[in-house]
Formats: structure tokens, C-alpha cells, sequence
């Protein structure tokens, strides 16, 4: 198996407490951040195989080493065991996730499934290694991490940023409390503690806004990504609020979206529309994310669920859940995103359609039986094995979701939008067995 062990990073002076923040204590150095930032690079195939140059397929017999005569040959070592899994999370736009194990972390492909590349920290018996979050920067260099586990790599109130081509951070941000999640943009790295969230400007890493919020062990929060328009959804100082801050029009929307506490949210791509999920984990909820009204209401079941994941297709024609109850659902949107014009109309023709057919059946419930049976139910779903973590996002062919499991799967199906049912798998892997490219 071909591993790639990282480059110890330098040791980071203990920080003096900041005299203006109960939670920030501020380290880096901003001129070696915005140099790395200004030059952010693709990583490439060759960059890879340069990096990682594979074992040699046909060694030359001559050079193995033998046993002494009259010894016999020790046996082989045990095939080692899978890492644990701390994390696992998709890029920006879905194409890879990464993964963060008790000895460092993974970065994968999507659409062609492979793993990339890997960093094991702790090799040789040091021990230690564990990353407890890794947040790309979509394909780029550039990564968020942050230490987990039992016997982390970094300390748990640290972001370190690791650029890849150096092998090494090149810049961190510490905290009084542990990190719960990170969220990147291009211009931005939003740090998420218990009760706080943090925005700083990527390229100098100064504070930029500090946002307070109701108990969020979850570490909750999502960022737009486009250009020039940042959107940011956490929770709000209520039980079932969320927090909407546009920060190009100066602007905080307030929305109380559920009666019970804010489960999982997700933000459209552009940051237009948004969807949230309470404990509750029946009623998946979309909302317009610039003036706060409810655009649609759909049912993912009957009983109480834990919703692990929310995600919009790129043009908002669907939405994808993933929950504790082992089923992937894909609801039919009646907003649209994204698409110009004849994909537009063709998108929102196409989801209309399924709106309807699937909802034609229980039309004359409306008005006559409780709320239930009038509701919007998914046009698609898959199953999985209950009781295991999942998230999930939309792939790049269409009408296809990706499903990734914290035991390790990897699923690639696809739906039929006219008539719906049980998707196709298109695709099974165990990323933690896999071998880097």
C-alpha cells in the first residue's frame, strides 16, 4: 500500500492570551499565509505521482534479502487493520471528500473513485497522528485541519493550514475551546467553536466578524461559495432559530425554522435558498435565504429520525437526506437555480413533473385529512444499513448521488426522475481499504 508520510510541521510557540476575545487567541504568520494564498494551485495527476512515485511493480529478485541458511523465513506481518474513522466531509463542489483517520487523513475522488493521496502522521511508532476535521479548498493545495481522536496530531482548539506542496502548516489560529468544524472559501476561513463562530479573511487571517450563537456542539454552519457573495447560515441565540448574514448588502436575517433544535441546515450553492432540519427529523423545510420565507415544506417520514445530511443540487431542482434510519431521500424542489436559459425552463419543467406525479395521488387528502397525508414525500430513495452515520451530495452526471458512510462506503446511485423508486447502485467501495493512486 503506498503511503505518504508527511513532513513534520515546525513547533508553534504557546500564544499569549488576546486581550479582547474570551475565545481567540491569534497565531500565524499572515506574509507566508498570503503568499501560499495568492498562488494557489490545482493539484494535478503529476503532481501527485511526483509526490508519491509507486512501489516498483517487478523488483529485481537478485536484490531481495534471504534468510540465513538453515533459518526459516520469518512470517509475513498481519495485513494491517483499517485506520478509525474521525471524519469524513466533501469538497466545495463535490467532487472529492476527505477523510480524517487516527493517524492522519485522505483525500479521494468522486466521480472516477480513487484515493488520491494520504498523510500518515505518527509513523514509526510515535504514535499520535489523529485528524479530527479536514476541510479542502476544492481541489487546491490547501487544507483546514484540525486534531481528534484519542491521541491527536494537533491540539483540539488549533486550526492548522496545511499546504500540501510543502508538506507542512504554514499558518494556524488557536482558540480557548475546542474547534468544532471549519468551513473555506476562497476569501474566507470561518471557524465554528461551541457558542461562537469566527470569520477571517484568508489571505492576512485577521478577524473579520465574531458571531454569537445558541449551544452548537455539532459545529453547524455553511458558507456560499460564490464569487464575490458571501452567505452565512448558523444557528441563532434560539432553540430552532437560524442566523442568515449576507455580508455583500451588510444584511442579518433571523428565521425560526423549526419549533425543536436546528438539527442539520444546508445552503444552495449560490446561497439563495436554504433547507433545514429539525431533532424532530420529519419535515425538511426551504426557505428563500434572502427575505426569510418558506418556500416549501416536504416529509421524510413519520417517526422521529437523526438527519445527518441535508444537500442541494447544483440548479436547487433537488434535495438529498441522509438520516439514522438507514435511507437516502431525494425530493422534487419547486424553486430553481442556477440554470439559464433553455436548461431553466428544461430543469424546472423536469422537476415540476415529478412534484406533481408524486404528490397526484394524495391531492384529494388536502383539506379533508391531517397535514400527513397531504404532505410532499421523496421521489427517490435508497437504502443502507441502519444505524451507521451517512452523508451525501449530488455527483456531476446526472440525476446521481454520492453516499459516504463513517464505516467506510462509498455508494454511487442514480434516480429516475419519472419514476422515482429505488435508485441504481452504480458504484461500492470501502475507502479505508483502498490504496492511494
Amino acid at each position: 500500500m503506498a503511503t505518504l508520510s508527511a513532513i513534520s510541521s515546525p513547533p508553534w510557540p504557546n500564544p499569549r492570551p488576546a486581550p479582547n476575545s474570551d475565545d481567540f487567541l491569534p497565531q500565524s504568520d499572515p506574509s507566508d499565509l498570503s503568499q501560499t494564498v495568492d498562488s494557489l494551485s490545482l493539484i494535478t495527476e503529476d503532481d501527485l505521482h511526483h509526490q508519491n512515485p509507486s512501489p516498483d511493480p517487478d523488483p529485481d529478485p537478485d536484490s531481495a534479502v534471504s534468510a540465513p541458511a538453515g533459518l526459516a523465513p520469518s512470517p509475513a506481518a498481519p495485513p494491517a487493520l483499517p485506520p478509525k474513522l474521525l471524519h469524513v466531509s466533501f469538497n466545495q463542489d463535490h467532487t472529492c471528500f476527505a477523510a480524517g483517520t487516527g493517524h492522519g487523513f485522505r483525500i479521494y475522488n468522486c466521480e472516477l473513485f480513487r484515493e488520491i493521496f494520504r498523510r500518515d502522521f505518527g509513523v514509526g511508532g510515535g504514535g499520535g497522528g489523529g485528524v479530527g476535521v479536514v476541510e479542502m479548498l476544492f481541489r487546491c493545495n490547501i487544507l483546514a485541519l484540525v486534531g481528534g481522536g484519542p491521541a491527536p496530531e494537533y491540539a483540539p482548539n488549533k486550526v492548522m493550514i496545511w499546504d500540501d506542496h510543502q508538506s507542512r502548516c504554514i499558518g494556524d489560529l488557536t482558540f480557548r475551546a475546542a474547534v468544532r468544524s471549519v468551513r473555506l472559501r476562497r476569501d474566507r476561513i470561518v471557524v465554528v467553536l461551541e457558542q461562537t463562530v469566527f470569520v477571517y479573511n484568508f489571505a492576512d487571517m485577521k478577524l473579520l466578524h465574531q458571531i454569537e450563537t445558541i449551544a452548537n456542539p455539532k459545529g453547524l454552519c455553511v458558507v456560499s461559495q460564490t464569487a464575490g457573495s458571501l452567505v452565512l447560515v448558523c444557528p441563532g441565540l434560539q432553540k430552532g432559530q437560524v442566523r442568515i448574514e449576507h455580508y455583500a448588502s451588510k444584511r442579518t436575517k433571523f428565521v425560526m425554522a423549526h419549533d425543536s433544535r436546528i438539527a442539520c441546515f444546508a445552503l444552495s450553492q449560490d446561497g439563495k435558498f436554504l433547507a433545514t432540519a429539525s431533532t424532530k427529523g420529519t419535515l425538511i423545510r426551504v426557505f428563500n435565504a434572502v427575505d426569510g420565507t418558506l418556500l416549501q415544506e416536504v416529509r421524510r417520514g413519520a417517526d422521529r429520525a437523526v438527519i445527518h445530511s441535508l444537500a442541494f443540487s447544483s440548479t436547487a431542482q433537488w434535495l438529498a437526506v441522509s438520516s439514522d434510519k438507514g435511507t437516502v431521500h431525494v425530493f422534487g424542489l419547486k424553486v430553481n437555480s442556477g440554470s439559464t436559459g433553455n436548461d431553466a425552463s428544461e430543469s424546472a419543467s423536469d422537476s415540476s413533473s415529478v412534484v406533481t406525479s408524486s404528490n397526484s395521488s394524495r391531492s384529494f387528502f388536502r383539506g379533508v385529512l391531517p397535514k400527513y397525508f397531504s404532505s410532499e414525500w421523496s421521489v427517490a430513495q435508497y437504502h443502507l444499513r441502519e444505524g451507521s452515520p451517512y452523508i451525501v451530495a449530488f455527483g456531476h452526471e446526472k440525476n446521481t448521488v454520492v453516499i459516504l458512510g463513517m464505516d467506510g462506503s462509498f455508494y454511487r446511485c442514480q434516480f429516475d426522475q419519472v419514476t422515482g423508486g429505488e435508485m441504481t447502485q452504480l458504484e461500492y467501495h470501502n475507502f479505508l481499504e483502498s490504496q492511494a493512486s
